[in-house]
């Protein structure tokens, strides 16, 4: 490995934390509270407390893993070094594929608010193309891009929950059945707002270049999630409590209704502009963190090694970053992506569950936070795993089992190259 080109460390904990918070912000406010309404009802609000304490699991043990790896290439290089290669192929493997089908959707979701009827399809394929350039010309190009685009998200929701405030929340005037789906359809809420959590990984997957990664990977992870809590907490209360469980549950665009339920229409074309910059934002951001990780497995011939290529000017993953644009304009143009989010938890999950087995085998040297939280963080990502939709669920196996499969061929193949060698 250590004939392989470095990345630059050039962020720290301000670009870290925005390069997280965007991710996260933009995949879950404007697309996982409908999803999870449908699934809970009210009690969604439920759902969002498990999501976080699940979060909050998996977030210590990335933390504290990426402090004692702080290399690209996230749960994928963690498995591996702590578990074996097969748990870091897995972990890996789950990532791109869950965020490539993430990014597509995020794509989709830009285009439904930017683009006028009949156009939304062409528009999200520029907008896929637009963020892969960006993300070739550097890192720190990347990171300001992230803090432009999260700075008009953070007053568009301003916006949203100042609109929901000031009516008074009507739906709240009798009291709401938290429990009324029982709890499978509360664990289902949890799976799909997870989804809106998933961000800080990419903040573990630019662990090769920040600055000084012991102090910056930590802080820059817990004060996403942290900040990113606030607002769901915020927003769910705010949109449930205007739309009330079924308007939610009902609602293509919940934002935007819950400006116009209470009357301030004008307030409408900022939430859609807010709504189109979060789904960029968390394009950007997405596309950047599946880069590293596919760099990470290139280097240890988990993918074909010509992938693991830095460009020598701009010091990023360039062919990993083509490849993945490319696939994602392959999704955009060819699915619309229904169950999108679903999917994308499993695999997202898988991927953590692994990073908490791996904290678990960690010294006491190297841990960060109590033991118990990486234990909370397992269980929790294996009981939103069962409950997802039924489709999600046997898709995210089936991709793994394939996954499994294609990486038993190339061993096989090998073996046999190499005894026909000699």
């Amino acid at each position: 490995m250590s004939d392989q080109p470095a990345l630059a460390r050039r962020l720290g904990t301000t670009d870290a934390t925005v390069i997280g918070l965007g991710s996260m912000l933009g995949a879950g406010v404007f697309a996982a509270f409908t999803p999870a309404a449908q699934a809970a009802g009210s009690g969604l609000l439920v759902g969002l407390v498990i999501a976080a304490i699940v979060a909050i699991g998996n977030a210590t043990s990335t933390a504290q893993l990426a402090v004692a790896h702080p290399t690209s290439g996230g749960v994928f290089i963690y498995g591996r070094e702590r578990l074996g290669p097969w748990w870091g192929f897995i972990a890996g493997w789950s990532f791109v594929v869950g965020k490539t089908a993430s990014c597509a959707a995020m794509a989709l979701v830009f285009a439904s608010y930017a683009a006028p009827a009949g156009w939304e399809r062409p528009v999200a394929l520029l907008a896929v193309i637009a963020v892969t350039a960006v993300n070739l010309v550097g890192i720190t190009r990347t990171a300001l891009a992230s803090r432009v685009i999260l700075i008009v998200v953070l007053a568009t929701l301003a916006v949203v929950v100042s609109s929901g405030v000031a009516s008074g929340l009507p739906a709240f005037s009798a009291p709401l059945d938290l429990l009324s789906d029982g709890p499978y359809g509360i664990l289902q809420s949890a799976g799909l707002l997870f989804f809106a959590f998933a961000g800080y990984a990419r903040i573990a997957t630019l662990g090769e270049e920040v600055r000084h990664p012991e102090r910056v990977i930590p802080r820059a992870i817990v004060f996403a999630l942290g900040i990113a809590l606030v607002i769901y907490t915020a927003v769910a209360v705010v949109t449930l409590g205007t739309l009330g469980p079924d308007g939610l549950a009902s609602s293509a665009e919940p934002l935007s209704d819950t400006v116009a339920a209470v009357g301030w229409a004008p307030a409408e074309p900022v939430v859609r502009i807010g709504a189109s910059a979060a789904a960029l934002g968390a394009l950007l951001a997405l596309v950047a963190g599946i880069g590293r990780t596919v760099l990470a497995m290139a280097r240890y011939g988990e993918l074909p090694r010509w992938l693991a290529a830095v460009h020598p000017r701009w010091s990023v993953p360039h062919r990993a970053e083509i490849v993945i644009g490319i696939a994602i304009l392959a999704l955009v143009g060819t699915t619309d992506l229904r169950g999108a989010i679903g999917f994308s938890s499993f695999g997202v999950l898988v991927y953590y569950l692994v990073a908490n087995l791996a904290a678990l085998t960690q010294p006491r040297a190297q841990r960060l936070f109590p033991r118990v939280l990486a234990v909370v963080g397992g269980v929790g990502c294996l009981a939103l795993c069962a409950t997802l939709p039924l489709l999600s669920v046997v898709l995210g196996l089936g991709v793994i089992a394939l996954g499994v499969v294609l990486r038993s061929v190339k061993f096989i193949v090998t073996a046999h190259n190499r005894s026909g060698d000699t």
